[in-house]
């Protein structure tokens, strides 16, 4: 039986990778213009933490964690989202007895049992920042800001930015009620996943994407309806402070996210180039969670970006990534005193910052040269007896054809 890569997993091939090193290294110097420490936490977690952090009543809690029982017998999970572990970090380390606010970013691989589908994988790669600290919304902005100033330099145009309020637990209440209320006489017709919903969370059949639901929720109360005044106040700061950016965005009551921990904003950049459910970024606010966890009662703020559906929008979208650099030079060799010579200069070219190409396979000189053209190198340095006897070297130039030679000890300064 063939061994093959894992449902729902993907290899990443060479040919993808630049794609990919362009966009972490945009992504980190867009945080580091925003003020923002990188963070590295651990794949898998105590399992208590995504139950009491991403919420005990939500989909990636109930159907889709990867959940195992260590040789301890303590139940360990591969983390399905960013924040809840960067918190515990947070926590653990004594972050918060530092001034704030922390800011604090992260790229990392997150597992999800879920059906696999365009820019959606078992196993998938995330861009994340989280703030902890600040209760104004001026915060909330600036994660907003930092995300849509992100996509832009990627050359994206074709995103939308929609934002809600979902409330705080207290003004979340009378909503809920509302909810039920409403969805009470169509209990019978939702999907069974909804019916769950409908006791623990019925803020959450709003988001689901059953054709059924989403029509039977079609009418239903909307939650801005029923926040509180400080709620509003906030949510009315936000757009002040979005407006004061000249960030264009339009105000979504469907907007609920799919994590128990939000609080009062919520926040998608949405596009039609990664299919149906179109969410490239997806973040918001969470003034309680670092308390749920078990630390000090501090707001937070943040934003998850998934990798692979932003390189889909990106190829979508024709953004033309830079080409990776090519190396400077493929030294071709035949015979053991040329070979020995070209893994000297090999040796001082590299030491020397120049990226330089050598022939592993043992192939005639003909061979070489042809190899050393499909390399993409400028250059070719040629060692051959001859050279090697007269203490010099061959540099052709593949562009042009031009050759000439030069001493072995001048090529450093040749290339560069």
């Amino acid at each position: 039986m063939e061994i093959q890569a894992p449902k729902g997993t993907k290899d990443i091939l060479p040919g993808s990778i630049p794609a990919w090193n362009y966009v972490e290294r945009v992504f980190a110097d867009i945080c580091r213009l925003f003020g923002f420490e990188e963070i590295r936490t651990p794949a898998f977690e105590q399992t208590e933490l995504f139950a009491r952090g991403v919420g005990d009543t939500s989909d990636i809690v109930q159907k889709q964690m990867y959940t195992f029982d260590d040789l301890g017998g303590r139940s360990m999970t591969l983390r399905p989202e960013g924040t809840a572990g960067v918190v515990r970090a947070f926590i653990e380390n004594k972050l918060y007895a530092a001034p704030q606010p922390t800011k604090l970013w992260y790229e990392i691989p997150c597992f999800r049992y879920e059906k696999p589908q365009s820019g959606r994988l078992r196993e998938f790669h995330q861009f994340g920042v989280e703030v902890y600290g600040p209760a104004d919304m001026l915060a909330d902005a600036e994660v907003i800001a930092l995300a849509d100033t992100f996509l832009r330099r990627l050359g994206l145009t074709d995103f939308s930015l929609r934002i809600n309020s979902i409330g705080c637990p207290e003004c979340r209440v009378k909503y809920r009620d509302a909810l039920k209320g409403f969805f009470e006489p169509k209990f019978d017709e939702l999907c069974d996943t909804c019916k769950s919903r409908f006791e623990t969370n019925p803020m959450r059949i709003l988001d689901c994407k059953s054709s059924v639901c989403q029509e039977l929720g079609k009418g239903a109360p909307v939650i801005l309806d029923y926040i509180c005044e400080d709620c509003a106040a906030a949510f009315a700061d936000l757009q002040k402070n979005l407006d004061a950016l000249g960030i264009p965005y339009s105000v979504d009551p469907g907007i609920v996210r799919g994590l128990d921990y939000y609080t009062k904003t919520a926040f998608e950049f949405v596009s039609d180039a990664v299919g149906a459910q179109g969410t490239l970024c997806g973040g918001g606010r969470y003034d309680k969670l670092i308390e749920e966890i078990g630390g000090p009662d501090m707001p937070g703020v943040g934003f998850g970006l998934g990798i692979e559906r932003l390189l889909l929008a990106i190829e979508s979208a024709g953004v033309e990534i830079p080409a990776p650099e090519k190396a400077a030079a493929f030294i071709v060799s035949l015979g053991d005193g040329p070979k020995a010579a070209a893994l000297a200069l090999a040796a001082e070219l590299r030491g020397r910052g120049i990226a330089v190409l050598l022939d592993d396979m043992g192939r005639g000189m003909k061979p070489q040269m042809k190899y050393a053209d499909r390399s993409g190198a400028r250059y070719t340095i040629i060692i051959g007896d001859d050279e090697l006897a007269a203490g010099t070297v061959t540099l052709r130039n593949m562009e042009t054809g031009e050759q000439e030679r030069i001493p072995a000890d001048s090529v450093a300064d040749a290339l560069k």
